[in-house]
């Protein structure tokens, strides 16, 4: 008998030579039909896992322990891991899930990008594509038109201009070249970006018809890349500007072409992610930052205010030393009052992305959302008093707590009332955040390169972790500076991703996102602030503890 050719192939049980066998060895890479799979596992000189034909290779081989297969995913080390890998301690503490789970997230997040490309971002780049030939279109209809002109002007000025005449014709043309310079380079770079849009096209379709875990967790998306589009081109066409004739002054009375414009935009035709934000235009700071307005509150001395927080760019919500929580507008105007659940005095508040408001109550031990003037319970503790609060980019909640004994500190991750994750110790075992003294404040926010940073007013210190929880740097003041120590209260960021936070001495300290200092804010005539706060026009808003004003302050260009 002749053997079988590769298109003669049938698929046949490893044991029993039957066809179709629908089971599959995922350890021993061989084909079972259901009658033979209980004599391949009793082989008990090795593992072995069994699953259906159409499933097989979905748990890849641990790099690790070559015997294993990987039915879990590390998170924070983005890597397939086995039970053995999980028994080892290394991923002691990591967020762990199921390696189909992570596949299937993998390629959710693969559609999304596949479908912003094909449906938003390829046909935007196309449409400014087809634009650029309109452009030179109407660059050449008005250097035709320039050019008829000079010819009539030539005519009534007979041989005393033809020189000068011909000197314009080529100004002209030269003006012309440098337009089709700067629009050909555009045109060529943008075919380039829409070439590579179309191959990241190909690899994502590739992708999404692979099952191979680790090929499809590697690849990188570049979207975000592509989202950047390119720089909007206006060019100020050239005018030609006659003058009368003068034999005398012919070289003057010819006129003149305008000078050469071209204006680059650089977020002219920017997009916006789905559910992520665009990248900001930079906003330098400025020499002498300046107070915008004064929001005069209710607060003062009595009940000092504690916390701030922007609704938008027009209102702002306030909470002092008492149950209500308060809504102003930038006149001074009271908009609403809200009264805590449990009537105690919540210690922090924060605004949700939809505009919703959040506070803490410790003396209830509940994280609580208000839904049309409705409040609702979203978190509530058991052993720990919940603190401070913020909303992340992803609508997450950042809670800091402190424990029934005020022994430990944490900053924990909720989605909804599911926790996610915890942040209390460094790599060395240490703690990151002070707990023995639950007076001092440990405002928190999330920077927008999704750092957490918190101020721990007891350390006197700013503490910045990573998304992953890890210490990327603790900022206790600048170097070499004749100011007071650092003890940092109230701590916000603005769109540079940069950190602004309170100190005691009423001054507030400006750090880049990797906490080098920058300069402070100290000639607002600040009177022992405490919170922070900005809007989306990167304004900054400070609340002053004993007068109850909010200043609003410009420290940008």
């Amino acid at each position: 008998m002749l053997p079988r050719t590769w298109a003669q192939d049938v698929l046949r049980c490893h044991l029993c030579d039957a066809p179709g066998p629908p089971m599959y060895c995922d350890i021993c890479h061989i084909h079972l039909c259901k009658a033979c799979v209980g004599e391949h596992i009793s082989d008990e000189s090795k593992e072995h896992k069994v699953v259906s034909f159409n499933k097989r290779g979905l748990t890849p081989k641990c790099v690790k322990h070559s015997t294993q297969l990987c039915d879990l995913h590390c998170e924070p080390c983005n890597i397939p891991i086995c039970l053995e890998c999980v028994s080892s301690g290394d991923h002691l503490g990591h967020k762990q899930v199921g390696i189909l789970k992570k596949l299937d997230t993998r390629k959710e997040a693969l559609k999304k990008d596949l479908h912003e490309l094909e449906n938003s971002i390829y046909p935007k780049y196309q449409e400014i594509a087809s634009n650029l030939p309109v452009q030179k279109a109407d660059l050449n209809k008005n250097t035709k038109k320039l050019t008829t002109a000079l010819d009539k002007h030539g005519e009534d000025l007979h041989r005393e201009i033809d020189n000068a005449i011909k000197k314009l014709k080529s100004d002209v043309n030269e003006i012309e070249s440098k337009h089709l310079v700067v629009l050909d380079k555009q045109e060529n770079e943008i075919k380039c970006s829409i070439s590579e849009i179309t191959q990241s096209i190909a690899d994502l379709k590739k992708l999404l018809n692979s099952n191979d875990v680790n090929f499809v967790s590697a690849f990188n998306s570049r979207n975000a890349e592509f989202r950047r589009l390119p720089p909007k081109l206006t060019i100020s066409l050239p005018r030609f500007i006659p003058q009368k004739i003068n034999k005398e002054q012919i070289y003057q009375q010819i006129g003149s072409l305008l000078a050469l414009s071209i204006k680059t935009e650089e977020h002219g035709y920017t997009m916006d992610s789905p559910g992520a934000e665009s990248s900001p235009p930079d906003r330098p700071l400025i020499d002498v930052p300046w107070i915008i307005t004064e929001i005069n509150t209710e607060y003062g001395e009595s009940k000092r205010i504690r916390s701030v927080s922007c609704l938008g760019d027009d209102e702002l919500w306030t909470l002092g030393q008492d149950n209500m929580m308060r809504l102003y507008n930038l006149h001074s105007k009271l908009v609403k009052s809200i009264q805590t659940k449990s009537e105690n005095t919540p210690v922090d508040i924060a605004v949700t992305q939809s505009g919703e408001l959040v506070y803490t109550d410790p003396s209830d031990r509940t994280v609580n959302i208000v839904k049309n003037t409705q409040i609702q319970t979203v978190i509530r503790l058991q052993e720990w008093y919940p603190l401070y609060v913020c909303i992340t980019s992803s609508g997450d909640l950042l809670v800091v707590m402190i424990s029934n004994e005020k022994k430990q500190a944490k900053v924990v991750r909720y989605s909804g009332s599911t926790e996610k994750q915890t942040i209390q110790y460094n790599d060395k075992g240490q703690p990151l955040y002070s707990h023995d003294d639950i007076a001092l404040p440990k405002f928190i926010i999330e920077n927008k390169n999704l750092d957490i940073c918190v101020a721990d007013c007891r350390i006197g210190a700013v503490v910045v972790v990573n998304q992953a929880g890890k210490l990327r740097f603790t900022y206790t003041g600048p170097h070499s500076t004749t100011k007071e120590p650092f003890h940092p209260i109230g701590i916000t960021t603005d769109s540079q991703s940069r950190i602004l936070a309170t100190n005691l001495n009423n001054c507030i300290h400006i750090l880049d996102q990797d906490g080098q200092f920058l300069r402070y804010i100290d000639n607002c005539h600040l009177q022992d602030p405490q919170c922070l706060c900005v809007d989306t026009r990167d304004n900054l808003l400070v609340a002053e503890n004993r007068t109850g004003k909010v200043k609003k302050i410009q420290y940008y260009i």
